[in-house]
């Protein structure tokens, strides 16, 4: 016994010896590893800082070999894709950390919100929904229900844009009963093209219903005011749609401009000139615009007064506020115009009209799409309520 207790004795020393230097080797090794892969990875964020990204993902790429097991630098490496359009590798790198059996749930949902944005940035709509879809009851419920509503607008799939807009409300994010109100006067708008094709007059009624269910779902909204006007004013409904439009014109006085000429028309169907005439005069006072006066030029023609008295109200907007396309309209209407020579008549309106031509147009608000007609929702960037009812002379 006494043997084997020195022998014990002796080897302790030499046990604990051998482990400190295991422990120094590993920590050694360890050290190195964790040096080498930060210095990859703060090289690659200044290479992002200097905007330089192809060398960015080169560093990223390296520090991942090193250390695979690091979520932040695959997030950081598939962000990178995407903004440079490859988006592909940025899918792959996304599906490979919702893959990953050791990554927390925090982060998975994070991944799988990243795909997401890599689908709907490669236009793979329907990958898109489906990655969507299942961050439902995770923090990125919120932007992923935005990005569906935006989706399904996107696909004119107005029934399931109107339930995710009206989800949206429901969860306290905000108002959306004008983007409701929109979805239906989609609808409207395609049954009425489908029964104009159609040769069908019967689906006046349901367009009607749709677009009374806007007017109720927002008030205050005014494009289901006067698509209803329309309506009325199509299936020769006078009455009805003189005060409708008056009824947007009392609402939203900015928007005269867009339906004062019809509104006059009907006002001339119905003998209510003189009252949509005063009406018209009391918001140009306010704000004065070419399509105003033009409307009322209508009512004075309308109306059996002189047409040197028309005349004068395109002379009188062009001395309050110079209007090339006011110019135009005056010259377009030949009975308004004074006997002259009628060569130089048709060269001056010539020239007019080509130069008016660009100023007539309307100017999305948010991305600067140009287009001769109103449009509701934007086909540049998709934004709703973006074209303000005034030509880009009047802005």
């Amino acid at each position: 016994m006494e043997l084997d207790l020195n022998w014990i004795l002796l080897g302790l020393p030499l046990a604990f010896a051998l482990g400190w230097l295991a422990s120094r080797v590993d920590l050694r090794q360890l050290r190195l590893e964790n040096t080498n892969a930060p210095k990859a990875y703060f090289r690659g964020l200044g290479h992002l800082l200097n905007e330089q990204q192809d060398e960015a993902i080169d560093a990223f790429i390296e520090a991942i070999q090193k250390d695979p097991d690091t979520s932040e630098l695959h997030f950081a490496l598939g962000n990178l894709f995407r903004r440079r359009g490859e988006y592909e590798r940025a899918v792959r790198v996304h599906e490979h950390l919702v893959s990953r059996a050791d990554l927390s749930n925090a982060d998975r949902e994070r991944a799988q919100h990243a795909l997401a944005l890599d689908f709907l940035a490669a236009g793979l709509l329907d990958h898109a929904e489906a990655a969507l879809l299942k961050l439902q009851g995770t923090p990125y419920e919120s932007d992923a229900r935005l990005a569906l509503l935006a989706l399904y607008e996107r696909a004119h799939d107005w029934d399931r844009a109107t339930d995710m807009a009206r989800q949206l409300q429901a969860g306290g994010q905000a108002d959306f009963s004008a983007r409701v109100a929109h979805h239906l006067c989609e609808q409207a708008a395609q049954l009425q093209r489908e029964g104009n094709d159609a040769g069908d007059g019967a689906c006046a009624e349901p367009v009607r219903a749709l677009l009374e269910q806007a007017v109720q779902e927002a008030p205050d909204a005014v494009r289901a005011g006067i698509e209803l006007a329309r309506l009325l004013a199509r299936t020769g409904q006078a009455p009805g749609a003189h005060d409708a439009f008056a009824a947007v014109v009392a609402r939203a006085p900015a928007f005269a401009p867009l339906v004062a000429t019809e509104m006059v028309q009907q006002a001339t169907h119905c003998a209510r000139v003189p009252q949509t005439a005063g009406l018209l005069e009391d918001i140009y006072a306010k704000a004065p615009s070419v399509d105003l006066a033009d409307a009322l030029a209508r009512a004075d023609l309308a109306a059996g007064r002189p047409a040197a008295t028309a005349r004068q109200r395109y002379v009188r907007h062009m001395r309050q506020e110079p209007s090339i396309i006011a110019a135009d309209h005056w010259l377009a209407q030949g009975r308004l115009s004074d006997a002259g020579d009628g060569e130089a008549h048709a060269l001056l309106s010539r020239s007019v009209a080509g130069a008016a031509l660009p100023q007539s147009r309307y100017r999305c608000a948010a991305c600067g799409f140009e287009a001769s007609d109103h449009f509701w929702q934007c086909p540049g960037c998709q934004s709703w309520d973006s074209f303000p009812p005034r030509r880009i002379e009047e802005l």
